[in-house]
């Protein structure tokens, strides 16, 4: 069973900059499924962005789309969330969720019953 820290949210100010890492550990795959969900109050929890790490290939949320960035640093197991341009819109708990995809036979998915293990989450808050 996996386990996933995330970390680096805060408070940040409307066109401000934050990176979000998810330390992974308990998984040996290279073919895992990566993703950054999100959950602001009295709302579902939605994907932001899917990373397939064999490939590096990213599944985006269309609110993020050119303004977040995905990336992987496999010395030190952690995927990272770099955000930029942050909208108070984009206030929310942010979660880490991971899938190994020679297990589920997929990836790239907003199906949340996809992922196998989850982070605690870490809040990011976006003043105007």
């Amino acid at each position: 069973q996996g386990h996933l820290v995330e970390s680096g949210g805060g408070s940040v100010q409307a066109g401000g900059s934050l990176r979000l890492a998810c330390v992974v550990s308990g998984y040996t795959s290279s073919r895992m499924c990566m993703g950054w969900f999100r959950q602001a109050p009295g709302k579902e929890r939605e994907g932001v962005a899917i990373l397939y790490t064999y490939t590096n290939i990213t599944l985006w949320a269309n609110s993020v789309k050119g303004r977040f960035t995905v990336s992987q640093d496999n010395a030190k197991n952690t995927i990272y969330l770099q955000m930029h341009s942050l909208e108070p819109e984009d206030t929310a708990m942010y979660y880490c969720a991971a899938a190994d995809s020679r297990l589920s036979g997929t990836c790239l998915t907003w199906d949340r019953t996809h992922y196998t293990a989850w982070g605690q989450g870490t809040q990011v808050t976006v003043s105007s």
